[in-house]
């Protein structure tokens, strides 16, 4: 059952980058460093420019549709969830590659719950809009 409105998912997407951006500084594995610190830093940045260029609320440049959207958020999460076993940093201290799953799942939860089509407001949207004379 898809309820998280395209501007709560917006809101989420933002949060969610500043938080992967910093997670190696929040859960102190910083001094793991490589991939472990990279691949959420990196996953972070590109969370934000595809956030800036969906067609939602909070995008600014209005390219990238919803749906493509929430399969990048699948495909990054899967890689997130995947990397400490890729990159073999899962034999470090749990705060080293436990934020990494738990993101990861978070993250394709939030997907699974997402409208995948924005408010009739959104310019470029495909969602359905009111005509004059008729209730919105």
């Amino acid at each position: 059952m898809r309820f998280i409105p395209t501007k709560v998912h917006a809101v989420l997407d933002y949060v969610v980058a500043i938080a992967l951006i910093f997670a190696p500084t929040i859960f102190m594995f910083e001094e793991v460093g490589g991939a472990a610190v990279i691949v959420p830093r990196v996953l972070g940045v590109g969370l934000i420019l595809y956030s800036l260029f969906t067609r939602y609320e909070l995008g600014l440049v209005k390219v990238i549709g919803m749906p493509v959207h929430l399969i990048f958020d699948v495909l990054a999460s899967v890689f997130l969830i995947a990397s400490p076993f890729l990159f073999g940093f899962a034999d470090e201290a749990p705060n080293a590659w436990v934020p990494h799953i738990v993101v990861g799942v978070a993250v394709i939860l939030v997907v699974l719950c997402s409208k995948s089509q924005p408010g009739a407001g959104v310019t470029g949207s495909t969602a359905p809009k009111a005509h004059a004379g008729t209730a919105a």
